[in-house]
């Protein structure tokens, strides 16, 4: 099987700052990793290939010391790695990721699965799979915590999507993009093997001029159909404590259900 993964490297801290320029985030001198949700992906990447064989591929997109987390999918076990990395990227909005990354695959050939993170959790879209599923034109199955059945042969999956009101089972064609939650597995730590190799190994470099056929009015933040106006950070809530005093628990209670009522919010 040709497996891919879709990794994104994001702050490793709740403590960002905004390009006033272009209101994007300033990434650099900030500490990064590899976004969660991508690691479960990564995992069942992993999980996939020790079943089937085949050639996991990593790909990434962002500056250059994202390669580091590529790096570190390598640590974790996968063959290949890619980092697709330009000016003309920057500020990409989840549908400018999508084409740009739907074009780098193409480049690549062949594949049955790209699996990827539910969401990233600085830009908390849950876009880009589902976009990059659709530039390619392939089956997209959302928010998977089990893999049921694949048969690569027959070039068909089944799997179990988490709803907020269950579970949903679907079956599907391959080839397919599948955005997994935390809930699919638990990432392995890195070999020390696999440690070693990532310390050697090559990153493949793409940039836009490597692209086939690319349009590059549609590339970064002047091909992104969604800008942002404005970022700030929300006003602090007003509000005045007011400490209920009472002997016992139920005449607190009491208290609390009387100012609840006075006030109107239930």
């Amino acid at each position: 099987m040709n497996i891919i993964v879709c990794i994104k490297q994001v702050p490793g801290t709740a403590v960002v700052k905004i390009n006033p320029a272009d209101n994007t985030l300033i990434r650099e001198d900030v500490p990064n990793i590899i976004n969660p949700f991508d690691m479960y992906a990564i995992e069942e990447g992993l999980r996939l290939r020790e079943k089937f064989g085949g050639k996991i591929t990593a790909i990434s997109m962002g500056p250059p010391q994202a390669v580091n987390a590529l790096k570190e999918a390598v640590g974790m076990g996968v063959d290949e790695a890619i980092l697709v990395t330009d000016r003309a990227f920057a500020g990409s909005d989840s549908w400018a990721t999508a084409y740009t990354l739907s074009l780098v695959i193409k480049m690549i050939g062949p594949f049955d699965i790209i699996l990827c993170g539910k969401q990233a959790i600085d830009g908390d879209t849950g876009q880009v799979g589902p976009g990059l599923a659709r530039q390619l034109g392939i089956t997209q199955l959302t928010y998977i915590f089990k893999i049921q059945k694949l048969d690569p042969s027959a070039k068909t999956i089944i799997v179990e999507r988490l709803l907020e009101e269950g579970h949903e089972i679907v079956e599907g064609k391959l080839p397919a993009l599948l955005t997994v939650v935390k809930d699919i597995n638990q990432p392995r730590l890195s070999s020390l093997a696999n440690l070693r190799r990532s310390g050697k190994q090559k990153i493949r470099m793409v940039v836009a001029s490597d692209l086939i056929g690319v349009d590059m009015a549609r590339l970064g933040l002047n091909g992104s159909p969604t800008k942002v106006i404005k970022i700030f950070s929300p006003p602090k809530r007003d509000g005045i404590l007011d400490m209920i005093h009472a002997d016992t628990n139920e005449k607190a209670a009491a208290i609390l259900a009387d100012k609840i009522i006075a006030e109107k919010i239930l």
